[in-house]
């Protein structure tokens, strides 16, 4: 088996990066695909759980191969290289919401067939293009080690597969999810830090201590100091929620509400989560959010995940895959078995009832629509 460089103790020659083959060389977000990505999946409660949902949704599709039992299929189920032990299926899905980019390298075999896949970390890899602008090969760069990869498969040397999702302003590069939702997340952390702060102020809208002497006086530095200093250790904080305050001299303590545009603050919060599910193609009921009807139960919003976000994202991962093997195995075709699917049992029901109805067609016709052998 040819195993991957980083798998191998000779390294590979020194390659220079081009400046402008960033993952994001035209229409640049403002923030980098790390920060984006410790803002959101590792830090937003929403976003990790619609990416979780919609990835490992994709990674436990079932799949049918034709011709049938085809051994691409164990390949496709088996965890590769950067996926933390999680299924290449599930990893190429969340790296192709995140990113935009998913980059797959097969590993031959003594028989020259492939032995193994690997899922490549996608801003790793840059893209290197002629005069023209066509891609002629990539580049991983992992650390100190830069290795090459063709554009094409040529001889005994595999191609890297590159999946990418549409980009109007790229050419070589995809757009993930993470700059449409970048807005909504910044939002919903802010909430949140904010939510944090209200707690630790006795969980409750702070007030102000007034001084009112009948003199018209106003506090020296040394007094406003001692008394910032008693308020903050004795008042301040869940601990000392509903603690008692005496109050000497001059001071009265006036309570303070939340104004209107504050209270909007928790309704921006739940249109924030909204938005972050929509952007990540999840519903929102499936998330728990608050305050959405679109879809009257949880079975609908389930069938419309499958629908609109699941079976677009494995169609094209599988249709790329199944491509790239051709190059070993000639016809060769992957896809999601819909019959196993049960979110999608109810669409399955419907087509016999009205195949079944069908008078006018004979058995072998049925059969066919269904997607039946004839022989079975």
């Amino acid at each position: 088996m040819k195993l991957p460089f980083w798998r191998t103790k000779s390294a590979a020659g020194p390659a220079r990066i081009p400046s402008w083959a960033t993952p994001f060389s035209s229409g640049a977000p403002p923030r980098s695909y790390e920060a984006q990505v410790r803002e959101s999946y590792l830090a937003n409660p929403v976003a990790s759980r619609a990416i979780r949902m919609v990835s490992e949704g994709a990674g436990g599709a079932p799949l049918v191969s034709n011709p049938a039992g085809h051994p691409a299929l164990g390949l496709l189920s088996s965890s590769g290289f950067g996926a933390s032990g999680l299924g290449l299926l599930e990893t190429l899905a969340a790296q192709l919401l995140l990113h935009g980019n998913a980059y797959l390298e097969v590993a031959t075999g003594p028989d020259g067939l492939p032995a193994a896949l690997f899922a490549l970390r996608p801003e790793r890899v840059t893209v290197e293009a002629d005069t023209r602008g066509w891609p002629t090969g990539y580049l991983y760069r992992a650390g100190d080690m830069v290795t090459r990869y063709p554009a094409e498969t040529v001889g005994d040397r595999a191609g890297l597969l590159h999946i990418r999702g549409f980009h109007p302003l790229d050419d070589h590069y995809g757009a993930g999810c993470l700059g449409a939702a970048a807005g909504s997340v910044a939002v919903h952390n802010a909430a949140a830090v904010w939510n944090r702060a209200l707690l630790d102020n006795a969980a409750r809208p702070s007030g102000a201590l007034v001084y009112q002497p009948g003199d018209g006086s106003v506090l020296t530095g040394d007094q406003f100091a001692r008394l910032k200093g008693e308020m903050e250790a004795g008042f301040g904080g869940a601990a000392n929620a509903g603690r008692p305050m005496l109050l000497e001299g001059g001071l009265s303590w006036q309570a303070m509400s939340l104004t209107p545009a504050e209270m909007d603050f928790a309704r921006l919060r739940d249109a924030s989560a909204r938005e972050i599910a929509l952007a990540f193609g999840v519903p929102p009921l499936l998330l728990g959010l608050p305050g959405d009807s679109t879809y009257s139960n949880y079975k609908e919003a389930n069938v419309a995940l499958w629908r609109l976000t699941l079976l677009p994202l494995t169609g094209r991962i599988l249709g790329a895959v199944s491509m790239h093997l051709q190059n070993w195995w000639p016809g060769l075709a992957i896809e999601v078995d819909r019959d196993a699917v049960p979110a999608l049992s109810e669409d399955r029901e419907r087509l016999w009832a009205q195949v079944s109805g069908a008078g006018f067609l004979t058995d072998l016709e049925k059969r066919a629509m269904l997607g039946l052998e004839s022989g079975r």
